[in-house]
């Protein structure tokens, strides 16, 4: 299991870490917070960007983690603590979650806390009752605490467009940012452009001349896709998810590579790429 997700390197004069680390209680209920936690609590606290979630609160009570209801995420935490974890997107629960996330992570504060999941892929079609108990609890609490300084921003930390879509439309309270997984990528960016929603299903055919364009220039896949992502004026960072320590060495590397103008220029051309995405320069 890893400690979550994490955007990272070693600064060549310090050699300690830097880069952006995100986590939830819901990977392994509460394991990868104790386990990034203890690997952070060597380095500086000001070296490091943290982020965690709300809106599952990680019980006393225990049961068998293989046999939890995960949905796609089925299997995935198979290993992860006994702990039982119940969704909960109220006031009450959200002080709660982060109260417990920062004794979990030995730290003072994160400097953001996304409010998880609050979509129809966890929820279904109760996912709206969910979003208003979170608008009404979990928003206007770390809204709270944003202002009072306990955390440094919050925000929605989703796999789907609607609930962001939603919280745009509101007057209050006002989120800082938004993690969307999958949703603005070199694969799949045309309808997030417009409105955040998902993409074409023609993906096989996509990847395969992707691919076939990358090779022809030379150039890495995960490199085009994470410098295009960041190309974005509107992104702020990448997440790529490291599923083992090399994965970050690789990733930084990725980010480093030098990907020729000709590049994007044939991807644009051949249509792989929408004419209105803003391309790394």
């Amino acid at each position: 299991m890893s400690a979550g997700r994490a955007s990272a390197h070693r600064s060549p004069t310090t050699g300690r870490l830097a880069g952006l680390y995100d986590t939830a209680p819901f990977y392994g209920a509460g394991l990868a917070e104790l386990r990034l936690g203890e690997l952070l609590s060597r380095q500086p606290r000001d070296t490091y960007v943290l982020s965690t979630k709300v809106g599952r609160v990680v019980l006393d009570e225990v049961e068998d983690p293989a046999a939890r209801e995960l949905g796609e995420k089925g299997g995935l935490f198979a290993h992860g603590r006994p702990n039982r974890m119940v969704d909960d997107y109220s006031a009450d629960a959200t002080l709660r979650s982060v109260e417990d996330s920062l004794k979990r992570l030995g730290t003072d504060r994160p400097d953001i806390d996304w409010v998880h999941d609050i979509a129809q892929d966890f929820h279904g079609d109760h996912w709206l009752h969910h979003f208003e108990t979170a608008r009404t609890g979990a928003f206007r609490v770390l809204s709270k605490l944003r202002d009072e300084g306990v955390i440094g921003a919050w925000g929605l930390g989703v796999n789907k467009a609607e609930p962001i879509e939603l919280t745009l439309d509101l007057d209050e309270p006002r989120p800082d940012g938004f993690l969307l997984a999958g949703r603005y990528t070199l694969l799949d960016h045309d309808r997030a452009l417009q409105r955040l929603l998902p993409a074409s299903s023609e993906i096989v055919e996509r990847v395969r001349r992707i691919r076939e364009t990358a090779e022809r220039h030379g150039v890495g896949v995960k490199a085009a896709a994470l410098q295009f992502s960041l190309a974005h004026p509107a992104s702020a960072a990448v997440i790529p998810g490291a599923t083992r320590p090399s994965r970050i060495a690789e990733d930084v590397a990725a980010l480093h590579e030098e990907v020729p103008a000709a590049f994007w220029a044939d991807l644009l051309a051949s249509g792989l790429v929408s004419a209105a995405a803003p391309l790394p320069a």
